[in-house]
């Protein structure tokens, strides 16, 4: 299940720093956390997807090691990372 081109490219259009930013923390944890919502609507109908819940299991680990990496980074790009996706911590 894989993100779909239009949604990937939106995601990115809104968190990108310049034109040509596809790669940056901002845009991974955006594109980690839409992945994750996705992998959450799928568990509410495939409750026994374990082998999914696994890689649910991993994104968040993921997205949450680039959080920290992007809090001692740029602070206030972390905050405002954090409050446009509304995670909280």
């Amino acid at each position: 299940m894989a993100l779909a081109k239009q949604v990937k490219t939106e995601v990115i259009g809104k968190f990108r720093r310049d034109e040509k930013d596809v790669g940056s923390p901002e845009v991974q944890i955006a594109l980690l956390s839409e992945r994750i919502q996705q992998l959450t609507r799928h568990f509410e109908t495939h409750k026994k997807d374990n082998h999914s819940r696994r890689s649910l299991l991993v994104m968040v680990n993921n997205r949450r090691r680039l959080l920290d990496y992007l809090k001692g980074e740029n602070f206030e790009g972390y905050k405002k990372t954090i409050e446009s996706l509304g995670i909280r911590k």
